[in-house]
């Protein structure tokens, strides 16, 4: 039906006859002569229709928005002083000779290309419209030549692409499963898989050495804007590889995408920092090292100040008080210190203590806060020296329970970055290492896994038994300006060492068992060294492009409530499907309104 698509001619077709199809993109009448920008995936092509023409000119009178159309005519190049240097092909234009209409279209839902903002769940319900715009097309061209890439630098380095069930058994991993009644098992189910993890070190116990998949999982959880219930990753797991090995190759991979995809050069070695490192002075384990603020422990000066919201958590094992230096800060108005305030305390943080350094050099005469007078001079200009103040600095403070310091002040570490322009560089990677191998739960009064059970501690079975909670695991994510884009480990590949992981977690002999006695029992026999990463590749994506959700590098994603409005779904199924299935529902009981 075509010889060449819209986005591709250029000034070497001049005079050549050509045959397009696409849909009308905009429809100018200008004085007698008509003039359709035709788009399909590739991109526009103006097309002229003189009058000379009438057949077809009386055609293209009729034609509107989003019409499909085929088109042919000669190439020919644009008079002078009407070049379009933002279009691609803004150098030529098409001579109509002949048009023919292959669909008509009602007016859209909303305007295809406009600034104007459009209500996302109005883009999701009619999504095969919203990806007829430019935009969301080059997202999708990325999202191709990232996979494509992807799989040929695998490829070259003799990894095997292997498929993994879909259907499989519910295993923890840290989200709740999606279950799927069994017709032919009655009373059971099966889950989708959150990942391929114990497939993949089947495989490698199996012996095929090196494995990829990019898979598509499934987690139930709440959504947030790097999140959807299901989202692809590229998979990975090497056999008699270290970590150190994992990483190096995995960076070399990481390299050649953003080089081959986005034309960027990232570091040829990206830097390593611990996770008590990054915890320390950034206050989450995936720093946005493009932002230069850091937390500064200030525990020390404040133990003994009459201030209890300093000195109660200076004094708590589990406590922390830290200062967060901004250089030029005090232009801030009390305002501006007042929605910061509101913001910190989303994560919890009770107030947001502030000095303004309105001259260094008078001491403490020259700090302008509420809180000065409740330390001596001396303490103030030893925290001072700690964070490298300088006039007209400001200074935050973040004083309580470790974890509640650190989500807020990491917050605000990172929207005074964003809001205030203090990002340096483009890109900045760094593997964050030796994490913690549990946390512990005050709730429910139980260690649970850091990364997952079958990740290996870097210590051994009896160090693991006598201190758990000071054990460290050999896991690796990789952090790309703030968001982690992948995360492995090596692997357990020793039963005894699976076992004591798993009681260690609470779970019993008895349930091990049945949840993963298949993997112990295959641990028995020869399992080799092995470890692998998972990448995000919605969220590799999502930075590549510079969008700001994954649902914009998705074809058909969920919305924030996980329900697809294109379709409908999630939807009720029939009373038969039900009692084929075995299934009876329970209505939830409502209250009634008072």
């Amino acid at each position: 039906m075509r010889t060449h698509k819209c986005g591709e001619l250029n000034k070497q077709h001049t005079d050549q006859a050509v045959q397009l199809c696409g849909w009308v993109h905009r429809r100018r009448d200008h004085g007698g002569v008509i003039f359709i920008d035709l788009r399909d995936r590739e991109g526009l092509v103006q097309v002229v229709f003189d009058p000379d023409a009438p057949d077809t000119f009386a055609i293209a009178e009729h034609v509107r928005s989003e019409y499909v159309l085929r088109i042919e005519g000669v190439v020919r190049g644009r008079p002078e002083g009407t070049h379009n240097p933002n279009m691609r092909t803004g150098e030529i234009e098409v001579l109509a000779t002949q048009i023919e209409v292959l669909n008509e279209s009602e007016t859209p839902p909303f305007p295809i290309e406009s600034d104007i903002e459009v209500n996302e769940e109005l883009r999701l319900r009619y999504r095969y419209i919203d990806l007829r715009r430019t935009a969301m097309q080059e997202k999708m061209k990325v999202r191709r030549d990232v996979t494509r890439v992807l799989r040929n630098f695998l490829d070259d380095n003799e990894f095997f692409e292997i498929e993994t069930p879909y259907l499989t058994k519910a295993t923890p991993e840290g989200a709740r499963d999606y279950i799927v009644p069994s017709r032919t098992h009655e009373n059971a189910f099966f889950a989708l898989p959150q990942s391929p993890q114990l497939y993949k070190q089947m495989l490698m116990i199996a012996g095929m050495d090196r494995y990829y998949q990019v898979v598509r999982c499934f987690r139930d959880e709440d959504l947030r804007a790097d999140r959807q219930p299901e989202f692809t990753q590229l998979d990975i797991e090497t056999s008699f590889m270290t970590e150190d090995e994992i990483m190096k190759i995995m960076e070399e991979m990481i390299r050649q995408l953003f080089a081959k995809v986005i034309n960027v050069k990232l570091d040829d070695v990206f830097p390593r920092m611990t996770y008590q490192e990054s915890m320390s002075r950034f206050g989450v384990d995936r720093p946005d090292l493009r932002i230069p603020l850091e937390l500064v422990d200030i525990a020390d000066e404040m133990k003994d100040v009459d201030f209890k919201v300093f000195s109660g958590p200076a004094n708590d094992p589990k406590g922390r008080v830290v200062a967060l230096r901004l250089p030029n800060g005090g232009d801030l108005s009390r305002k501006d210190i007042e929605d910061l305030t509101k913001f910190v305390s989303i994560y919890g943080a009770k107030g947001l203590a502030y000095i303004k350094v309105n001259d260094l050099s008078a001491g403490i005469e020259g700090l302008q806060s509420p809180i000065v007078k409740f330390a001596p001079a001396d303490v103030w200009a030893k925290v001072l020296a700690k964070t490298g103040a300088q006039t007209g600095d400001l200074i935050f403070f973040g004083a309580d329970k470790t974890s509640i310091v650190n989500e807020a002040m990491g917050a605000l570490r990172v929207k005074l970055g964003h809001d205030l322009n203090l990002i340096q560089g483009d890109w900045k990677p760094v593997w964050v290492v030796d994490f913690p191998m549990f946390d512990w739960d005050e709730k429910a009064g139980r260690y649970n896994a850091i990364h997952h059970p079958f990740t290996a501690p870097s210590c051994s079975v009896e160090e693991l038994v006598a201190n758990p909670g000071a054990a460290l695991s050999r896991a690796y994510d990789l952090v790309l300006n703030g968001t982690e884009v992948g995360g492995g480990s090596i692997r357990i590949n020793r039963s005894a060492m699976q076992q004591t992981v798993l009681e260690i977690l609470g779970i019993g002999e008895d349930e091990a068992r049945e949840k993963f006695g298949f993997l112990l029992d295959a641990l028995k026999y020869g399992a080799p060294p092995h470890g692998g990463l998972a990448f995000g590749l919605d969220r590799l994506v999502m930075l590549m492009t510079g969008s700001h959700s994954i649902r914009d590098v998705i074809a058909f994603p969920k919305t924030q409530s996980a329900a697809c409005p294109l379709v409908s779904a999630p939807a009720v199924v029939s009373d038969e499907q039900l009692k084929e299935l075995g299934i009876r529902l329970i209505k939830t009981a409502t209250k009634d309104k008072v």
